[in-house]
């Protein structure tokens, strides 16, 4: 197809207007018709197939509002830690807001797989420990399942202090993983259900030095990834329950 660029840098100049006026709600009606317009636009025809533009780390420009989200009076989006990794790591309840979300996209080598890791920097909002910074990796790969959609599984997670982080603060509040923790019986059921079904493998030990700690999925339930545009600058995608993402390159 024959590509305006013009138009497409209008049209994301619009998109990012669009995003910036609502703080990056996707779900605002000057945002969809934005990304519906660059949508029409979009020089990649088959996006899902287009390896060489959709690797490299992309940074999320929308808002991290994903279900189950509590939008704060600041504009910031907060969690708690369970929500953010499958219920893996604890405490599950802790209460945390979400700085950053990027993703590395590589090729694996065996095939058509890439990597699909969900990288997100967080800070603890919960009076009762100290403030940290964190990150969760949650593990994944991709596959195209079509020229517009891939397939997208994940395999585990890792839960990490940044390097600004007083590491025995950091201990202190997450170095008693796999220990038994108080949970009603429906959380008590569905735990056992994710193990069985998805084989999950909680985390055990923290690495002492390190800080990290890490569970693994190894029968992951497979989604799908709609690429709704993608070129050499943004990446909009939209998830099975409908969560529209717009990333940029960096």
């Amino acid at each position: 197809m024959v590509v305006d660029t013009g138009k497409c840098a209008a049209a994301k100049t619009t998109l990012r207007q669009a995003l910036t006026a609502c703080d990056g709600n996707t779900k605002d009606k000057n945002v969809i018709a934005a990304i519906e317009n660059l949508q029409s636009l979009n020089p990649t025809t088959a996006p899902a197939q287009s390896g060489s533009l959709m690797d490299n780390q992309w940074l999320l420009i929308s808002a991290p509002n994903f279900p189950q989200s509590e939008q704060l009076a600041d504009g910031r989006f907060a969690y708690t830690l369970g929500r953010l990794a499958f219920n893996m790591f604890q405490p599950t309840k802790l209460k945390v807001v979400i700085d950053r979300v990027y993703q590395p996209v590589f090729l694996l080598g065996n095939g058509e797989q890439r990597s699909h890791d969900i990288i997100v920097e967080f800070t603890t909002i919960d009076e009762s420990v100290p403030q940290l910074s964190g990150i969760v990796r949650n593990q994944g790969i991709c596959q195209p399942l079509s020229d517009k959609v891939l397939q997208v599984e994940f395999t585990g997670g890792i839960l990490k202090p940044q390097s600004s982080t007083n590491i025995d603060d950091w201990k202190a509040v997450f170095g008693e993983q796999g220990k038994s923790q108080t949970r009603s019986w429906k959380d008590s059921l569905m735990s056992v259900f994710l193990r069985l079904m998805f084989g999950l493998v909680p985390p055990k030990t923290m690495n002492s030095e390190t800080g990290e700690v890490a569970f693994m999925m190894n029968r992951s339930p497979k989604g799908r990834l709609e690429i709704l545009y993608l070129d050499e600058e943004l990446r909009i995608t939209r998830g099975e329950k409908g969560t529209v993402l717009v990333c940029e390159r960096i």
